[in-house]
């Protein structure tokens, strides 16, 4: 008898304690710390990271349950992503997961399709938009699980070869302008090299032979003569800004005179430093409504973010960090309407939740977070570009980027924003 109330004893202790763990979220992220891309994925990451545990500190998690975040530094290298999908959804049974690169998030699309995760990436590639696959383009599949915060590739590219046109008109130039694209041979930069190269000629650019160059800093003289040869008026560099900045310095030694147009991973404030007056003149799209520091509204609460891994509130941070903010938020956000009402915080719950608001911008981040717009058969949640210019005046070496931009040596300078039509045929592509 004694015996019997002990086990008893012993399984309601079991019970008690299932709760606890029962109660926490679990949830993927997956980074690149270390790999080709990491000087943008590290301070995306950190962005990501820091505003998940910010909701468990702040907000009590999603509806009073702890979100169990499981980190995994998987360098930028496909396979490793694909393996650490398979133990995140064996063993931890994720619900959610923040993704990274282009390759391994197009890797993964039938996965997390088969499973039924959302998945929000840090890769913008248009072919993630097609969400119920009615395109029709070949090599694009049905990703109805697959989002992210911003515009895609394709649509930041046609955007900015929007602008381009204009300026050379504004400018008073002669005849048709010369446009090229530049980058590694990889999904990544190629995403929206056929979108581009289609616009341009639409736009009456004569399109040239496009550049390669790789994912790694080098030594790539060899490409700018190559630019300057062809005459290109316009450059679209694809790549992250580690690389982008060899190209820069190469090509301002070379005495190239061409209008840079970065990727929106391929300039940032940490770039401009590190390539100094070379970064001058380059534009490139910005996902948030406003950079560090700005003085909207919902700054607050990314500061307030930004201590949980700087806690004397003194780092900068650049453009990637706010919109590694905004695309936890409204993972966050989808899951509270989940679980709203008693409701299971579920992965097909949290799906549904990316399309229960329109002009979504989560709470307190108003300024900072541009408007979203999530269908079920259209995950282009915004086609609105903001457009801004690297300004670099002067000696970058001397100074960190927060004392460099209170200087005015760099600025994040904010150029125009094209509104693009939500053309049908753009789905995707």
């Amino acid at each position: 008898m004694k015996i019997k109330h002990l086990v008893m004893g012993a399984m309601a202790a079991v019970v008690a304690a299932l709760p606890a763990t029962a109660q926490r979220i679990p949830v993927g992220h997956l980074m690149d710390n270390s790999g080709a891309t990491s000087d943008v994925g590290v301070p995306y990451g950190q962005g990501v990271a820091d505003a998940l545990q910010w909701v468990n500190r702040t907000r009590n998690g999603i509806n009073g349950r702890q979100l169990d975040v499981s980190g995994f530094d998987y360098g930028y290298a496909a396979p490793r992503a694909v393996s650490q999908y398979q133990a995140w959804t064996g063993r931890q049974r994720v619900v959610a997961i923040q993704g990274w690169g282009t390759a391994d998030t197009e890797a993964l699309v039938r996965f997390v399709t088969r499973d039924r995760i959302p998945y929000i990436s840090g890769s913008y590639a248009a072919s993630l938009t097609d969400a119920a696959g009615r395109s029709g383009r070949q090599g694009v599949e049905a990703s109805p699980f697959n989002f992210f915060y911003g515009p895609s590739y394709s649509d930041a590219l046609r955007a900015m070869l929007q602008w381009a046109a204009q300026d050379w008109r504004a400018r008073g130039q002669q005849g048709r302008p010369k446009y090229v694209h530049m980058g590694a041979n990889h999904p990544y930069p190629n995403s929206p090299k056929e979108a581009g190269e289609t616009l341009a000629r639409e736009l009456g650019f004569d399109v040239l032979p496009a550049i390669q160059f790789a994912l790694t800093p080098g030594d790539y003289t060899a490409q700018c003569l190559t630019l300057r040869n062809g005459g290109a008026n316009y450059a679209y560099l694809g790549n992250t800004a580690g690389s982008n900045i060899s190209v820069l310095r190469a090509c301002q030694t070379a005495g190239v005179n061409v209008q840079f147009m970065g990727n929106v991973w391929g300039m940032d404030e940490n770039a401009m430093k590190a390539a100094g007056t070379a970064a001058n003149g380059v534009v490139f799209p910005v996902r948030t409504g406003a950079v560090w520091g700005q003085d909207v509204p919902g700054m607050r609460a990314v500061r307030e973010i930004s201590r949980i891994s700087d806690a004397a509130g003194t780092a900068y941070r650049p453009v990637h960090y706010l919109a590694g903010i905004c695309s936890a938020m409204l993972m966050v956000e989808a899951m509270e309407t989940a679980g709203a009402n008693g409701g299971q915080v579920a992965a097909e719950r949290i799906r549904e939740g990316f399309y229960a608001r329109q002009n979504w911008v989560p709470r307190g981040f108003e300024g900072v977070c541009n408007p979203s717009s999530f269908a079920p058969d259209d995950h282009r949640g915004t086609l609105r570009v903001g457009i801004y210019r690297a300004v670099v005046s002067g000696n970058t070496a001397a100074g960190s980027v927060a004392e460099l931009v209170q200087a005015g040596t760099i600025k994040v300078e904010p150029v125009t924003v094209v509104e693009l039509e939500r053309r049908r045929d753009w789905l995707g592509w």
